[in-house]
């Protein structure tokens, strides 16, 4: 029997709608998995699943941090380890939904054990961070953990942050960490469900959802997130969609380059998922066509699951 079972893939590949047939048809509980609906207050600009979606099947791991609060991996792992062992002890299904692929590899692939770190000189550390243009977290990243360096790039200031303060307050880099450190908790084996669409239906969906995200108040949702201090340097609000209209707002572009820089944004986050899905999921990761109806992509995933019990 595997501990859980995952609902994963690229950016608008149909993971809710599937998802909540799933949990349905199951007896689920869905565990959010996705590095961005953690945050309370962006919801438009996430696409946060529904209230009518959370009253159907529970849902978990949703609304955890304020946007100007780090919330990593690892921390994912540790709560989703405990969403998974609540859920199982009420008999029901585990089912972990979402495209943050180091968030499920956390939980197959356990990271170090958190070095102890002083949380003063940590805060202290992060307001310093805070105040500094990006280029120059870039500089002290190449510096501190080279081989780090594109990857920490990739992931925005939080992850530079990351890299530059596990290296400055523990004294080895967080590459070190990765490769040396002591697990943190045992691997747990889950079936893991990928969904396959094809790429120009990908872009079409994309287009549309931004389009649908302006129309149902993103603009004002960012406004309102600027307004109570956050900015687009904060963990949270450096996500794509929250970028661009702040950059409209402060008046350094159009609403229309706006949207067609997320649209743009998203296509390649989209095939960043897909390359990483390709080369780091398990050979036996189950691979449901969602060109078929959706009933059967649900009897799919069921009987797939049922085969574990």
């Amino acid at each position: 029997m595997r501990d859980f079972l995952a609902i994963t893939g690229p950016t608008t590949s149909g993971k809710t709608q599937l998802s909540i047939a799933v949990a349905e048809a199951l007896d689920g509980e869905i565990i959010c998995m996705d590095s961005r609906q953690v945050y309370r207050g962006m919801d438009i600009g996430t696409d946060k699943v529904s209230l009518e979606h959370r009253n159907r099947v529970p849902h978990h791991g949703l609304d955890l941090r304020d946007p100007d609060e780090f919330y990593s991996a690892g921390q994912f792992g540790r709560d989703a380890r405990g969403y998974i062992e609540e859920i199982s002890g009420r008999g029901h299904v585990p089912l972990l939904v979402g495209g943050t692929g180091f968030f499920l590899r956390s939980l197959t692939h356990p990271i170090f054990k958190q070095p102890d770190i002083d949380a003063a000189r940590l805060q202290a550390l992060r307001a310093f961070m805070a105040k500094r243009p990006r280029a120059e977290l870039e500089r002290w990243v190449g510096a501190l953990d080279s081989g780090r360096a594109e990857f920490a790039r990739e992931g925005g200031p939080q992850r530079l942050g990351r890299t530059i303060e596990v290296a400055l307050l523990t004294g080895r880099a967080l590459s070190w960490w990765h490769s040396q450190g002591t697990l943190d908790q045992e691997p747990l084996e889950g079936l893991i469900i990928v969904l396959d669409k094809d790429r120009e239906e990908l872009d079409r969906r994309i287009d549309a959802r931004v389009t649908r995200m302006a129309a149902e108040g993103l603009v004002e949702e960012v406004k309102g997130l600027l307004e109570k201090g956050y900015g687009p340097e904060d963990p949270g609000m450096s996500g794509t969609g929250y970028r661009e209209v702040a950059a409209y707002l402060g008046g350094d572009m159009t609403l229309e380059e706006a949207l067609d820089r997320m649209r743009s944004q998203t296509r390649q986050y989209a095939r960043r998922q897909l390359t990483w899905f390709r080369h780091q999921l398990p050979e036996d990761a189950i691979h449901v066509d969602t060109s078929r109806p959706l009933d059967a992509q649900v009897s799919e995933v069921a009987a797939a699951w049922r085969l574990e019990d």
